[in-house]
């Protein structure tokens, strides 16, 4: 089978993602003719994706959120209106798409999470399947936890997921942990985690790790750090234009987001803090590290998944970086750690299943999304 991957830039979770299938697909003698990135000014896609990807790469400009003065906050107004303006950007996208898929005759368009690929199959119609994947799509499961009190952003996330898989054949839902109830609407599977991962060995260390997804957040790390100097911290971002290392204070490391470092970190670590995304809590949970999350303001998938983070028991939340919280997080007991281990370990019988007999979604088309 032959696979092209569109992936969404922001963050370095769908960029590991999409390393870890490629792995997991040439493990099993597939191919990936390309990828194709979506983009953004205030971004730089990782010198570790080229490398690691092993396949041609195209960047393209695509949607992406707007933040406030201090680079932390998402503002949705601010966020409709900038991609609004730019709709003229994203159709030459749209048509660099389409004539990549012509060169590369896929058989498999996977689309992680960029609003893109679902608007190329919805106007493109292309003859390669159209799967999906992403923790998102848990969405359409029962075991998802929404934020509450939030029917505005509710929907918009809804909406923004409903148009990233529009037309999908496979919706392939990344989750923590194994699903407590059955649903068809969507393949629920475990999180993607590369091999570099799996290898590590975890060690007790003297330095907490920080990543956060918005640059915006560095400075209440630099702020906790100088009130609490005799606590260390090593902390990932991806700053465009920042240096490869900078140290603000004596117990304080900015580092850009380089894998090889940031993964070895994260086996040292004594605990991990960090925006409430999803792949780096997987890793944190697989190499048994405390965890701490804090959801990005304004960011409501976010909000979702520091609710599942709690009331799963993986970890702990908060509103702001405050270390002294980690010292209280951790996995709920070794079951736990090990039941994890056993869910990540299925994804080998989990592709054999997917690539011998694909699921036939036609039963669930776009019309079939709601929005309660």
């Amino acid at each position: 089978m032959k696979f092209l991957f569109i992936v969404q830039g922001e963050g370095r979770g769908h960029l590991t993602q999409a390393i870890s299938f490629s792995q997991l697909l040439r493990e099993k003698g597939h191919e990936l003719s390309g990828v194709l990135v979506g983009k953004s000014k205030r971004r730089e896609i990782p010198a570790f994706f080229e490398k690691e990807i092993k396949a041609p790469i195209r960047l393209v400009d695509s949607p992406n959120f707007e933040c406030d003065a201090s680079d932390k906050k998402i503002q949705l107004g601010k966020t409709i209106r900038k991609n609004c303006l730019k709709l003229g950007v994203f159709r030459k996208s749209l048509q660099t798409i389409d004539q990549v898929v012509k060169e590369s005759r896929p058989d498999i368009i996977l689309n992680f999470y960029d609003l893109l690929g679902g608007l190329y199959q919805l106007i493109y119609r292309p003859k390669a399947k159209f799967w999906v994947i992403g923790h998102q799509y848990m969405t359409k499961h029962p075991d998802f936890w929404f934020a509450p009190n939030r029917p505005l952003e509710k929907f918009l996330f809804q909406l923004n997921t409903h148009f990233t898989s529009w037309g999908a054949k496979e919706y392939l839902a990344l989750s923590f942990l194994p699903p407590c109830h059955k649903n068809s609407k969507v393949r629920v599977v475990p999180p993607l985690l590369r091999q570099e991962v799996k290898n590590l060995r975890a060690s007790p260390g003297d330095f907490y790790l920080a990543y956060m997804v918005n640059p915006g957040y560095g400075q209440e790390v630099i702020d906790y750090a100088k009130n609490h100097p005799k606590i260390k911290v090593k902390a990932y971002w991806d700053k465009k234009g920042a240096a490869e290392t900078e140290q603000p204070l004596p117990n304080l490391t900015f580092h850009r987001v380089n894998d090889k470092g940031f993964l070895e970190d994260m086996a040292a670590c004594r605990g991990l803090i960090c925006t409430a995304g999803f792949e780096s809590v997987c890793e944190a949970m697989y190499l048994g590290k405390p965890i701490l999350v804090i959801p990005v303001a304004g960011q409501y998938e976010q909000a979702c998944n520091a609710l599942e983070v709690f009331h799963s028991k993986i970890g702990k939340t908060a509103s702001h970086f405050d270390f002294s919280r980690l010292e209280m997080a951790s996995l709920e007991n070794e079951d736990r750690s090990k039941e994890f281990h056993n869910w990540v370990s299925t994804w080998d019988q989990v592709l054999e299943n997917l690539l011998a007999e694909p699921m036939d979604q036609e039963a669930f088309s776009t019309t079939q999304w709601s929005f309660s």
